[in-house]
C-alpha cells in the first residue's frame, strides 16, 4: 500500500497500514494514516451473481426471439431482388420481378408456389398472381433465383412483395 506525508507530499511503500501515527523521515512530520475501507465480500460475490444471471438471461431471451422468429417465417425464404420494366411486341409494359428462395433450415424441402402480391399505399391487394419457381426441391442452405413477368398492374401499385404458398411438412409418423 502507497502512503503519502501530509506535509513534503513524499511517498512510501508499506505493507499494512499501522495502528500508531507514522513520522516521515524526510520532513519529521507525524500523521495518522487512514485505513482503506475492505470491500464487502458478499456483496461483491452477489453483484458477480447478479451481473451473471443477467447475461445469461439475456442470452437466453436472444435465442428464443430468434428461434421464434425463424419459426414464423419459416424453412424457406422468399425475397424480391429488383424490380425491372419491359414492353412487349404490342407495346404494352409489363413489370419483371427479379428475386430469390433460400432455404434456411437443415433440411431438404419441396418448393410451393410463389405468389407475387401488389398492394397500395394501405396495404390492400390490387394484384395476386401464383406462378411454380423452376426449382421442386431445395437443399438445406441453398437458393434459387426466379424471375415472373407480371401481366399488367392496376393502377396505385406501390408496393410488390414475395410470399410462397403453406409448405407441406410430413407427419412425425411418416418415414
Amino acid at each position: 500500500m502507497k502512503i503519502k506525508c501530509d506535509f513534503c507530499k513524499t511517498e512510501y511503500s508499506v505493507d499494512g497500514v499501522a495502528s500508531t501515527p507514522v513520522k516521515c523521515a524526510i520532513c519529521g512530520h507525524t500523521w495518522t494514516v487512514a485505513s482503506v475501507p475492505r470491500k464487502n465480500t458478499w456483496l461483491m460475490f452477489f453483484a458477480s451473481l447478479c451481473a451473471l444471471l443477467s447475461a445469461i438471461i439475456f442470452t437466453v431471451a436472444v435465442i428464443i426471439q430468434h428461434q421464434a422468429r425463424t419459426a414464423k417465417r419459416g424453412p424457406l425464404i422468399a425475397e424480391i431482388i429488383g424490380l425491372e420494366s419491359t414492353t412487349d411486341d404490342a407495346g404494352t409494359t409489363h413489370v419483371v420481378v427479379n428475386g430469390a428462395i433460400t432455404n434456411v433450415s437443415d433440411s431438404i424441402y419441396g418448393v410451393p408456389d410463389l405468389y407475387i402480391v401488389s398492394t397500395d399505399d394501405a396495404g390492400h391487394v390490387l394484384a395476386k398472381q401464383k406462378f411454380m419457381p423452376s426449382a421442386t426441391l431445395l437443399d438445406a442452405g441453398a437458393t434459387v433465383k426466379f424471375n415472373h413477368i407480371l401481366a399488367p398492374q392496376p393502377a396505385g401499385v406501390k408496393k410488390i412483395s414475395a410470399h410462397l404458398a403453406k409448405i407441406q411438412t410430413p407427419d412425425k409418423d411418416e418415414k
